[in-house]
């Protein structure tokens, strides 16, 4: 699994828990998904994701998300 693919992986599952927060918790945890959706938004301008940067860290390869 490349690092493109564990940050999609990573967003996705924390968006579902997020959610699931909201729904079963309390409904101010709908902050946490927008905190999440904001990240992902400026690493799509910026370039950096904090996320990518631990994976690299653990050693997950760089790669393109799509390439076999």
């Amino acid at each position: 699994m490349s690092i493109d693919r564990a940050v999609f992986a990573f967003a996705g599952i924390m968006i579902l828990v997020s959610v699931l927060l909201t729904q079963f918790v309390h409904p101010l945890f709908v902050w946490f998904t927008v905190f999440i959706g904001a990240n992902m938004l400026q690493s799509a301008f910026s370039g950096w994701c904090p996320a990518a940067k631990i994976f690299a860290k653990l050693g997950l390869p760089v790669g393109c998300a799509f390439e076999k």
